[in-house]
C-alpha cells in the first residue's frame, strides 16, 4: 500500500476512533426493530415519518450521526473496503470471498463497455442538455442494449401480484366494503403469490443491477466529454471502478491517492436510507416496471435542486465569501436574511453527518498537494465554525456530505457540472440493492391524500356561466 493511500486509511480510522469515543457504538432503536404490519406512526407532509417498508440494506441513525450498510458502519467500510466490495455487500447482503469478489469485478469490467448505448446517446444534443438529463436518457438507452423488455411479449405477468387497491377499497366504501382495511399481506398465501425479483428486474436481476452499476459511470463520463466537444474514452479493464470513472472522465489515469479518495467518496454515497431518489426508484419498481426505468426515476429525483447539486452551490458560496476573514460576517448577514447556507443541516441528521466527518480530513490532506484548494478550504473551515457556533447546539445544524465533497472533486479535477452525476454513479448501487430487496415482498406503493376541496357543487351548464 502506497504511503498516500495508507495515510487515508489511518485518517479514517482516527475519525472512527474519535466518533466512537464521542458517541459510542449504540444506534437509535426506534427504527431498528421488526414490527408487525400495520404500523402506527406519525406522518407529516411529504410522508415525513412514514414507514414504507422493512429493509436490511442500510440504516441512518440521525440522532447519533451513524451510517450503516448491512450492519457495517461506514467508517470501517471506508477504511478497509473498496467500492466493488461494498457494492457486492449491498446487493448480496454479505461480504464476498476473494473468489466471489474477483468474479464480481470481472462482471463489472465486462459490463463497463457500452458502445451501443454511447452510439445512441451521441445521436442526441447532449452538449445542450444538463448532465443529469443526459444521464437519465443514457440509463434508458442502456436498457435497449441489454434487454428486450420493451417488446409486448416481455411485459411481466401480473396474474399473481397483489393489486393496487385490494386493501384500500374495502375500507373506503362502506357499507358495501369493510369498516377497516383487509390487509392481504398478513395472509400466508400472499407470500407465495409474489413474482420472483429476478424476473421483475430484467432478464436476470443481479446481472441487470451489475449492468447499471458498471455502465452508469461510463455514460456519465461520456456525457461530460461530449459536452466539452471530446470523444468518449473506452474503460480500462485493468483499472478499478473508481479509477476507471476518473480515467474516462478526465483522460488521465489517476494517482493511487486520487483513486483511493474517489473510492472512499463512492462508498460514502452508495446508500443513504429512504431518501427521495431511493423512494422514487422503489415506487416505480413496485409497479413491476423494470429496474432500468426505476433507476432512471432515481436519477430524475436526484436531479432536483432540493436533493442533488448542493455541493456545486457550496463551491459557488465559498467563492462569493472570498476569504476566510469574511466568513463570520457573511454568515451573520445570510442568516439574518433567512437565506440558506449551503452544505449545512440534514433532514435526518441532528448532529455531524458521518460522511462529512470522513471527507473533511481528506480535503485537508489533498490540499497539501493542491495549493489552489487551500484558500477555499480555509474559508470552508471558517464558515463551518461560524455556522456551528450559531446553530449547532441550538438547532442541530452541522456540515453535511455536500459541504466538503465538492472541494474533494475539485482537487481531483472533476468538472463542477459532474458533481451530481458522480453522486448517481455511486448511488446506483444502493438503488439497485433496495429494488432487489423490495421486490422479494413487493407491494405497490399507494398512499392517500386528504381531500380539502369543496363537495356537492352543482354543475352549471356552460351557457349559464
Amino acid at each position: 500500500m502506497a504511503k498516500g493511500t495508507r495515510d487515508i486509511t489511518n485518517l479514517i480510522l482516527n475519525v472512527a476512533r474519535d466518533v466512537r469515543k464521542e458517541i459510542g457504538t449504540d444506534v437509535a432503536s426506534e427504527f431498528t426493530q421488526r414490527r408487525r404490519w400495520p404500523i402506527s406512526c406519525t406522518v407529516g407532509p411529504g410522508l415525513e415519518g412514514a414507514i414504507a417498508c422493512l429493509s436490511k440494506v442500510g440504516y441512518v441513525d440521525g440522532s447519533h450521526g451513524l451510517l450503516v450498510y448491512r450492519g457495517y458502519d461506514i467508517f470501517d467500510l471506508c477504511a478497509r473496503s473498496t467500492f466493488e466490495e461494498v457494492t457486492y455487500l449491498l446487493l448480496k447482503g454479505r461480504l464476498p470471498s476473494a473468489r466471489q469478489l474477483n468474479s464480481f469485478k470481472k462482471k463489472l469490467a465486462a459490463y463497463r463497455k457500452a458502445p451501443s448505448t454511447l452510439r445512441l446517446l451521441m445521436g442526441f444534443p447532449v452538449e445542450n442538455m444538463n448532465t443529469m438529463a443526459a444521464l437519465r436518457l443514457g440509463a434508458n438507452l442502456k436498457r435497449q442494449e441489454f434487454t428486450y423488455i420493451d417488446r409486448e411479449s416481455a411485459r411481466p405477468d401480473v396474474s399473481s401480484a397483489i393489486s393496487t387497491d385490494e386493501d384500500s377499497i374495502p375500507m373506503e366504501t362502506p357499507p358495501r366494503g369493510e369498516p377497516h382495511a383487509i390487509y392481504e399481506f398478513d395472509r400466508k398465501q400472499y407470500h407465495a403469490r409474489n413474482i420472483r425479483r429476478d424476473r421483475l428486474a430484467g432478464p436476470s436481476g443481479f446481472d441487470s443491477c451489475c449492468h447499471l452499476i458498471a455502465g452508469i459511470p461510463t455514460i456519465a463520463a461520456a456525457i461530460s466529454r461530449l459536452r466539452r466537444g471530446e470523444m468518449p474514452i473506452e474503460p480500462d479493464p485493468d483499472l478499478s471502478h473508481a479509477a476507471n470513472y476518473m480515467y474516462m472522465l478526465t483522460g488521465k489515469r489517476p494517482s493511487p491517492l486520487d483513486e483511493r479518495i474517489m473510492d472512499v467518496a463512492l462508498i460514502l454515497h452508495a446508500d443513504h436510507g429512504m431518501n427521495a431518489s431511493t423512494f422514487a426508484t422503489l415506487v416505480v419498481a413496485s409497479t413491476l416496471s423494470d429496474i432500468y426505468i426505476s433507476v432512471g426515476s432515481g436519477i430524475a429525483a436526484l436531479s432536483g435542486p432540493l436533493h442533488g447539486g448542493a455541493n456545486e452551490e457550496v463551491l459557488r458560496q465559498l467563492r462569493r465569501i472570498g476569504d476566510a476573514s469574511n466568513a463570520d460576517e457573511w454568515c451573520k448577514k445570510t442568516l439574518a436574511r433567512k437565506h440558506k447556507v449551503f452544505g449545512f443541516g440534514h433532514r435526518v441528521y441532528k448532529t455531524y453527518d458521518p460522511r462529512a466527518r470522513v471527507l473533511k480530513p481528506l480535503v485537508a490532506y489533498l490540499a497539501k498537494t493542491h495549493p489552489e484548494a487551500k484558500p477555499l478550504l480555509k474559508t470552508a473551515e471558517a464558515l463551518e465554525e461560524a455556522v456551528v457556533s450559531t446553530l449547532g447546539a441550538e438547532k442541530g445544524i452541522y456540515p453535511n456530505v455536500d459541504f466538503y465533497s465538492g472541494l474533494i472533486y475539485t482537487c481531483m479535477g472533476l468538472p463542477t457540472d459532474m458533481f451530481t452525476s458522480t453522486f448517481a454513479v455511486a448511488r446506483v448501487s444502493g438503488w439497485t440493492a433496495r429494488v432487489l430487496e423490495y421486490l422479494e415482498m413487493n407491494r405497490i406503493f399507494r398512499p392517500r391524500a386528504l381531500y380539502v376541496g369543496p363537495l356537492n357543487k352543482e354543475y352549471v351548464p356552460i351557457e349559464q356561466r
